[in-house]
């Protein structure tokens, strides 16, 4: 109807009816059939990987066959641990073999120089010391000859793998396309500016030790001034660049013309975070030799990722074609880049970056994002101003009311919003709490039930509640579902505006969001649709199509990373509970303006109570067997497992502990699934059980994880000794030797052992560590002990000296002053593995994937 204002304006007071219920499953068919049509099929979208036969049709092009023959090569050998006769000699011939073989096609414009690196070194990992000895890199410069300039690109993958696996994925398939990529330059006759140094490194799963042996001691290592490092988390899919410079936003530059963009911001800031639980060579050429450059890997399929499983035969042609693409387009920008002269001259600052769908990439500046980010939030917040003035003029009430009931709804939108999250954060307690957390994955589906749904309920049930109340109320439907909209625009400014005062570069997606939601607003408002519900409902969908579709395209590819992630970051927390927040914090994205939407729908309540009820269905499927976490082969769920020996003496050669056993390290929440295969092998103790007592435990932990998940991990006394290939280590104290004061002494020792040993710290009888020949930083540092060094050595098993340098003030030396601990472990000796061992293994469920070898842990005081 239509009456005179008291600003003397015609006022449309649209009462519009409802829709009928019966319309709705098409309203939430559409968002699932541009789901199903768009976000699925770019998420996993690849080119065709191109054979031999095309090679002439495409003479400079990357030819994924190729890359593929060599990975089948390379798998061909084994597992390639550091140590092992296939990790330092065969794959190293492998090689050169590669690098021959190029070197036989090459035009007459390059030359090719290979140099295989042996080199030692330290350096801190997190909290301990990495050490390693002899261990090997195969370093490959491909150069125009004649070129003098000595600004050199690095490309770096690593052709080593985790113990008992065949290291297809990681990192044989980064391998084959480094490969392939320097056959195709080095027989072209496109230019390079500058010279490019392919790095392929034999310890990178130890962790990072090939890496910093290259850059802190390579003799071409100070020429490197880019980089682009090439690693996997996955087997196959899309190699997502999620770290890029830092501070050098030149980089993105020559991103940007790659054919299949996939980059996130958000990769690089939940990696940086310390959220993924992994670790790449990026850091190590980022901190030890400041080389800026992109980090690239695999993300999807994570299921395989150091397991047995890992093999060629899970890794598509295609992605190799993908990664190829990518790969060689930046090898040749980058080698002639003129910001490689002098890169120190375009260091800028961050960047923001991402891509939409696989089509193409944004980026800018992180001061561009801050300009932005504050433009967009001042325009929305003046563009929601005019729309509730206009609502004021146009409906007949009073500024005043309106604000008042716009103060109300953004009240009811808070509540909403935080009853989203307690939803969905309740269901996750609950999952875990019937121990039944872990339902979603192997079957990713089971999150729209478990997670979606209660968030959406969550966001509609008291808005549909409100208005069902306000029926009668002279602000028409239309007016109060667009205040909803606004009050959830305003808390996205709230919390936009909040992250990037906090520097936190992925408020970009907020930004967009906010964005769109603009865009139509300000078209509702100049063609006064506004005034119309449903041509206002109209104009917001199609608004919404771009980012309902980028939102879930991120959220999608983010579960696929980080579930299979799961299976491997331990039992202290409860995955579900991060799983919900991820999921929350993206529904306010793709989802937030379009719930109300389904105000508009009669029985507005029952819809919104069907999706409660659904929420429930999913519940009940989820702790049924068909929300069953694992599955053999593809889904496993993870163990390391340890058939030891350990030996602890007392300071007057006595021995208070002797006793083999079963070390078992279950890797994610579900620690009590298999209780029952585990109670077989006999009764198990928590390592935590033993360090109050002992210095780190008195355990052979493999690394300072292991130590970090001692409340979950089992001691499983048995009476079988484990069968090691070698002779078990052997520590000499060779001399004491007495410093300038007479309150401190220098401990001189000599370890043999096998390529991989731990070796434990600590101090007795109020003694100092004063320093000692590793390295120095936790010394510098004041860490108190006990301390934690990991040590392996390639192919120079030399025994490894070191000294230990304390100091007494209060006691004399008469007493014990060190307390030394040996871990040795036979990580890749599969082929001799005792009987025992097998069967102990055999004991596990068909789900499991167990990864066991022998060790022994021995301690001693001196």
């Amino acid at each position: 109807m239509g009456f005179n204002s008291k600003y003397h304006i015609d006022v449309d007071f649209e009462v519009p009816k409802k829709l009928q219920w019966y319309y709705a499953p098409a309203f939430f068919g559409f968002w699932f059939v541009i789901y199903l049509c768009l976000v699925n099929t770019q998420v996993n979208h690849i080119p065709k990987g191109l054979t031999r036969s095309d090679e002439a049709s495409h003479p400079d092009a990357f030819i994924a066959q190729r890359a593929e023959d060599t990975l089948i090569e390379l798998t061909r050998i084994g597992p390639r641990v550091v140590g092992s006769v296939a990790n330092e000699v065969t794959t190293v011939q492998f090689l050169r073999d590669e690098v021959a073989k190029v070197q036989a096609v090459a035009s007459d414009r390059f030359e090719i120089e290979i140099d295989v690196q042996q080199a030692s070194g330290a350096y801190m990992h997190w909290v301990m010391v990495n050490m390693y000895q002899g261990i090997q890199n195969v370093v490959v410069k491909l150069a125009e000859k004649g070129n003098t300039n000595e600004n050199y690109l690095l490309i770096n993958s690593h052709y080593d793998s985790v113990p008992g696996s065949p290291g297809a994925g990681d990192d044989g398939s980064m391998v084959a396309t480094m490969l392939e990529v320097m056959r195709v330059i080095a027989k072209s006759n496109d230019s390079l500016a500058h010279p490019i140094v392919f790095l392929f490194n034999g310890a990178e799963e130890n962790p990072l030790q090939a890496s910093h042996a290259f850059i802190t001691q390579h003799k071409w290592a100070k020429n490197c001034k880019a980089l682009i490092n090439l690693d996997s988390a996955g087997s196959g899919g899309r190699e997502i660049l999620f770290q890029s410079g830092p501070n050098h936003p030149w980089l993105m530059k020559y991103y940007r013309k790659v054919p299949h963009p996939f980059a996130n911001t958000l990769g690089e800031e939940v990696f940086q975070a310390g959220y993924i639980p992994s670790d790449t060579d990026f850091r190590i050429f980022r901190d030890y030799g400041g080389v800026p450059g992109l980090d690239m890997a695999y993300i999807f399929n994570g299921y395989v990722y150091h397991t047995k499983f890992d093999r060629v035969n899970v890794f598509p042609r295609s992605s190799f074609q993908h990664t190829g693409d990518n790969v060689l387009s930046l090898a040749r920008a980058l080698a002639n880049a003129p910001e490689l002269d002098d890169t120190a001259a375009h260091a800028e600052g961050h960047n923001v970056f991402y891509d939409f769908l696989g089509w193409f990439i944004i980026f800018y500046t992180a001061t561009t994002s801050i300009i932005i980010n504050v433009v967009v939030s001042v325009v929305a917040l003046l563009a929601i101003g005019v729309s509730v003035y206009f609502m004021a003029v146009r409906s007949g009430c009073s500024l005043s009311g309106v604000l008042m009931r716009f103060g109300i709804i953004l009240g009811i939108q808070l509540v909403s919003l935080a009853l989203a999250l307690g939803l969905a954060l309740l269901v996750a307690v609950f999952m875990d709490g019937v121990d039944r957390s872990m339902s979603w994955f192997t079957q990713m589906w089971l999150i729209i039930g478990l997670y979606v749904f209660p968030i959406i309920f969550g966001m509609s049930i008291l808005p549909a509640l409100y208005l069902e109340k306000t029926k009668k109320d002279l602000l028409s439907l239309g007016f109060r579902v667009q205040l909803f909209m606004h009050s959830h625009c305003v808390c996205l400014v709230i919390l936009l505006i909040t992250l990037t005062a906090l520097g936190i570069r992925s408020a970009c997606f907020l930004m967009l969001c906010v964005f769109f939601d603009i865009i139509a607003l300000i078209i509702n408002l100049v063609t006064k649709w506004h005034r119309k519900a449903y041509w206002f409902a109209i104009a917001v969908m199609i608004c919404q199509i771009l980012p309902f579709t980028y939102f879930t395209y991120i959220l999608t590819a983010l579960l696929m990373t980080i579930i299979p992630m799961q299976g491997r970051s331990g039992a202290q927390s409860n995955p579900d509970l991060g799983i919900a927040m991820v999921t929350w914090l993206f529904a306010l994205m793709f989802a937030g303006f379009i719930v109300p939407l389904i105000m508009f729908f009669r029985k507005t309540r029952t819809i919104v109570l069907c999706i409660l009820a659904g929420t429930i269905l999913f519940i009940i499927i989820a702790v049924t067997d068909a929300g069953f976490p694992y599955q053999p082969k593809t889904s496993t769920q993870r163990y390391a497992l340890i058939h030891a020996h350990r030996v602890l003496h007392n300071a007057d050669g006595t021995t208070r502990t002797d006793e083999s056993g079963i070390y078992i390290y279950p890797q994610d929440r579900r620690i009590h699934i298999a209780d029952d295969e585990i109670k077989v092998l006999g009764l198990a103790h928590k390592v935590s059980e033993f360090c109050d007592e002992e210095m780190f435990c008195g355990m052979p932990l493999y690394n300072h994880r292991w130590h970090k998940d001692r409340e979950y991990s089992l001691w499983i006394p048995i009476n079988q000794k484990p069968q090691v290939p070698t002779a078990y280590p052997s520590l000499t104290l060779q001399e004491i030797t007495e410093l300038e004061d007479a309150t401190q002494r220098r401990f001189n020792f000599s370890l043999v052992g096998p390529d991989h040993m731990t070796i434990f710290v600590n101090v007795k009888n109020n003694a100092k560590l004063l320093d000692w020949s590793f390295n120095e930083t936790l010394i510098r540092d004041n860490e108190p002990p006990p301390h934690f060094v990991y040590f392996s050595y390639g192919l120079d098993n030399s025994a490894l000296e070191f000294t230990i340098d304390v100091e007494k003030t209060t006691s004399s030396f008469d007493t014990p002053t060190l307390e030394i601990g040996i871990g040795g472990h036979w990580v890749h000796h599969e082929n001799t593995r005792s009987q025992a061992l097998s069967d102990h293994i055999d004991n596990f469920p068909s789900y499991a994937y167990v990864q066991a070898w022998v060790g022994t842990y021995e301690s001693w005081y001196f």
